[in-house]
């Protein structure tokens, strides 16, 4: 009977498997995606200094809670679905999982830095993507018996925007107008002592090293299921909605240091437009 039983179970857990098995070779849609785990990054065209004729430092924000650009935010958590995840998860994976992507000290608000000169260490870099809580013990009167501390990862939906430096320049060999980004920073929303809501600069990421992890990262298209995107090409085509707040200056400032409310839109329109308006004018028609 023991032995008959013994069999019983032996049988039971190889279906088992075997069901499982059968269970993850099931292919959800009608082709085997193979594109976008495979793709490489187009290397950019060498860029000599003496045939760079004009250039100018911006500095944009990309606000997550705009329409387009909500392939950013979503979707929520750091889980796959549908084999797609946020750009907060795909960066912190890489940050802490695959080490292919380096995090940068953005500095205090008094002294900001985003010259990618400070490298966060993987200690530095947890203190960043977890939060430390300490809560209480009780025991079976609810009296509190001690305290312990836990780890709170932080969570895509508190990234309330990115920031991204670039620059634009004219190439004159080939003469055309060209923007290539430098660095990507995001930001968190969350609620200080107070209970009031606070800014944290997390960290920056020097972009041409993203490029190769934001490549093979699958982001969803409204128009085709068929028409595979990664977050390379959205940030190479530029298909995203973003507002200037800085361009260099030889005070440093932020247009916020000297304009305030539509007087700081129409300031980021203006100097746009003086972008749009340099390659233009070289131009006789």
């Amino acid at each position: 009977m023991i032995k008959k039983l013994g069999l019983f179970l032996l049988l039971f857990s190889v279906s088992t498997l075997n069901v499982e098995a059968q269970e993850s070779t099931v292919l959800d849609g009608v082709f085997v995606k193979e594109n976008t785990p495979s793709r490489k990054v187009i290397p950019y065209i060498h860029l000599r200094e003496a045939d760079v004729m004009w250039s100018k430092r911006i500095w944009r924000r990309i606000d997550l809670k705009k329409k387009m650009n909500q392939v950013f935010f979503f979707p929520i958590g750091d889980e796959a679905v549908q084999g797609r995840k946020n750009l907060f998860a795909i960066i912190k994976e890489a940050l802490l999982e695959e080490g292919t992507l380096t995090a940068y000290d953005p500095g205090s608000p008094v002294a900001p830095d985003d010259m990618f000169r400070k490298p966060l260490t993987e200690d530095e870099v947890k203190a960043r993507l977890f939060n430390i809580k300490t809560i209480n013990k009780y025991d079976e009167d609810g009296n509190i018996t001690g305290s312990e501390e836990i780890e709170e990862p932080i969570t895509s939906d508190e990234i309330k925007f990115y920031e991204i430096k670039e620059d634009w320049f004219f190439e004159r060999e080939l003469s055309v107008m060209d923007v290539r980004i430098i660095g990507l920073k995001p930001v968190r929303e969350y609620e200080d002592e107070a209970g009031q809501p606070a800014l944290q600069d997390m960290f920056w990421i020097y972009y041409p090293e993203a490029r190769y992890v934001f490549a093979n990262a699958e982001v969803y298209n409204r128009k085709n299921d068929a028409e595979r995107r990664t977050y390379e090409d959205i940030f190479w085509k530029r298909q995203f909605e973003s507002t200037i707040f800085k361009e260099s200056n030889v005070y440093d400032r932020q247009i916020a240091d000297y304009k305030t409310g539509i007087d700081a839109l129409l300031e980021a329109e203006r100097i746009k437009t003086e972008i749009f308006n340099f390659e233009h004018d070289l131009w006789s028609f």
